[in-house]
C-alpha cells in the first residue's frame, strides 16, 4: 500500500480556523497542477461501552475508535489507544455492534472532500464535520495524509479539526524509503501555501508505529493509527491551551 502522512493545521496565535483555509488549500492543489478525480469520504467514531453491570467494567476497554477509510470501503478499523491495539475487520461489523449494543457511538466525524492526482501523488482535500452538523470542522488533503485541524467541543470530546490534507506517494510502500520524497513534496506544498499568507501552518507529528506492532511496510492499519493519534494529539494541544 502507498505511504501516507498526516499533518494538522496549527493556526497562528490569536487566529481561528475557517472555511477560508479549506478554499485556499484546494486552490493550492489546483495551482500545482493537481487533477480533480472525484469526491471521497471517511469516518471516525468514538465508542463507549454500555455497561448494564458495573462489576464487568474491567472486562471492557474504556473507549475505542472505529475508522472507515476512503480507499478501503469493505474494511473497518478499531483503535484501542490505551492498549496500543489496531484491528482490521469487515465493514459489516458495524451492523453487528448495533445489534449487540455493547458499545454506543458518542461522537461521529465525517471527513469529506475532493481527491486529486498529481504525478505519483494522490491528494485529498476536504472538511471534517460532526454528525448532523454542516459547520466546517476540517480540511483534508490525502496523498501523504495531511490533516489540518481547528478546535471545537462535541459530546464531552474536544474535536480538533478544521483543515485536512492527505498525501499519498503511490510508487513506494516503505516508510523509510519514501521519507525524503515526502519531505521534498511537503516543501513544495508549504511554499505554495506561504505565498497565500495564511494565518498558520501544517505540522507533521512523528508516530511510533512499533508501539502498535506495525513495521516499515505501510498498511491501512498505519492510516487508521494516524487518524486516531493525530486527533488525540490535537485534543491534548487544545486542552493545554485552555488550561
Amino acid at each position: 500500500m502507498p505511504v501516507k502522512w498526516v499533518l494538522y493545521w496549527q493556526p497562528n496565535q490569536g487566529s481561528t480556523v475557517s472555511s477560508q483555509i479549506l478554499n485556499e488549500a484546494t486552490q493550492c492543489v489546483e495551482s500545482i497542477n493537481g487533477v480533480k478525480e472525484g469526491r471521497w469520504k471517511a469516518t471516525l467514531i468514538y465508542y463507549k461501552p454500555m455497561l448494564r453491570d458495573q462489576a464487568n467494567q474491567a472486562e471492557f476497554p474504556r473507549d475505542f475508535l472505529g475508522i472507515s477509510l476512503a480507499d478501503q470501503p469493505s474494511k473497518y478499523y478499531f483503535i484501542i489507544r490505551s492498549q496500543r491495539i489496531v484491528l482490521e475487520s469487515d465493514s459489516s461489523i458495524q451492523l453487528i455492534m448495533e445489534k449487540l449494543q455493547s458499545y454506543k457511538s458518542k461522537v461521529a466525524l465525517y471527513f469529506e472532500g475532493f481527491q486529486y492526482q498529481l504525478g505519483d501523488f494522490r491528494l485529498r482535500v476536504g472538511k471534517v464535520v460532526p454528525t448532523h452538523s454542516e459547520n466546517v470542522r476540517g480540511i483534508v488533503m490525502e496523498g501523504m495524509e495531511l490533516f489540518a485541524f481547528g478546535a471545537d467541543s462535541y459530546s464531552h470530546l474536544v474535536v480538533i479539526l478544521d483543515a485536512i490534507y492527505d498525501v499519498e506517494y503511490l510508487p513506494i510502500s516503505s516508510m523509510e524509503k519514501s521519507r525524503k520524497v515526502m519531505e521534498e513534496f511537503l516543501e513544495i506544498w508549504h511554499e505554495a501555501l506561504f505565498k497565500r499568507s495564511l494565518p498558520g501552518k501544517f505540522v507533521n507529528t512523528e508516530l511510533n508505529f512499533g508501539e502498535f506492532g506495525l513495521g516499515d511496510s505501510y498498511t491501512p492499519q498505519h492510516t487508521a493509527v494516524r487518524y486516531a493519534l493525530v486527533m488525540a494529539h490535537m485534543i491534548a494541544t487544545v486542552q493545554a491551551v485552555r488550561g
